[in-house]
């Protein structure tokens, strides 16, 4: 055994895994051919996107996690709509930061040189696109797209408020206020049938798209490179592309709060905010 594993095990292990290694990840990327990133709620919190996550995932006295649900839409969809009214609002408002505006200047760059750059994201916010990136997989499905309830019909709706009953509703503060029931007829209408209109959200309990899965299933199988950007990695089916690249020998890289990486295999890790690790990681200007 060596002696710098005899005195620091962990700074043995730190070693293999280049913690912080900027330059050596730099090279590695603009050497990669098929980059595939997976971001999380970590990324969207750098500009001012509740995550819902966690101890403090409220909204109102109601648990996020709780109104996410088909039973919850079906029992109250004035209730589940008012608490999407406001999370597309503030989605809406929302702007990229330097880590979503880093993926997108580097896309392009690798568009450029014949390589490639995807995203897939557990977000539903949007901002990787406003950010300006192409090639985008939202596995949990979108704020910015409504689904009909009756004719299944899937498009954009960017109208904000989605319907005029929702005007001025969806405070989070607002539950001590008399406001009146909501009606559902009132509430979000199809375009084309006139059926009643859900987000394209997968809810807690629901299956994801397969052909969304499997597309990001093939990428992650053939990627050469694997960014984890503010995730915790623990939602599934997210938190298995990881460890199955690291499993095929490629290398992974993580950026995130925590100080140590998610998992041993990883060879790069980078602790702090992403909108400051990643434009650096990248030696990008945005």
């Amino acid at each position: 055994m060596s002696l710098l594993k005899q005195i620091s095990p962990n700074l043995f292990k730190m070693s293999i895994r280049k913690l912080s290694d900027y330059e050596g990840f730099k090279k590695l990327a603009d050497k990669s051919k098929n980059i595939v990133t997976l971001t999380g709620a970590g990324i969207s919190a750098e500009s001012g996107i509740p995550t819902f996550r966690g101890e403090g995932g409220l909204w109102r006295t109601y648990r996020a996690s709780s109104l996410a649900t088909p039973q919850a839409f079906l029992a109250n969809p004035a209730l589940v709509w008012e608490f999407y009214h406001y999370r597309r609002t503030v989605a809406f408002n929302a702007q990229p930061n330097a880590a979503h505006l880093a993926l997108a200047k580097y896309e392009k760059i690798c568009n450029e040189e014949g390589r490639r750059l995807t995203v897939i994201t557990q977000n539903v916010d949007g901002l990787h696109r406003k950010a300006g990136s192409e090639k985008v997989i939202e596995i949990h499905g979108a704020l910015q797209k409504v689904r009909c309830t009756k004719c299944k019909i899937v498009y954009e709706n960017l109208n904000d408020p989605i319907c005029e009953a929702l005007r001025g509703r969806g405070d989070p503060a607002a539950q001590d206020k008399d406001l009146p029931i909501i009606d559902k007829k009132d509430l979000p209408k199809c375009k084309h049938c006139q059926g009643l209109l859900r987000p394209h959200i997968v809810w807690f309990g629901e299956n994801l798209d397969h052909e969304v899965l499997t597309q990001a299933r093939d990428l992650v199988e053939s990627c050469d490179l694997c960014l984890v950007i503010g995730t915790s990695s623990v939602v599934y089916p997210a938190a298995m592309f990881a460890p199955l690249v690291a499993e095929r020998g490629q290398p992974v890289a993580e950026f995130n709060l925590n100080d140590e990486p998610a998992d041993e295999t990883f060879q790069f890790h980078f602790p702090g905010k992403c909108a400051t690790t990643l434009p650096k990681a990248l030696a990008l200007t945005v």
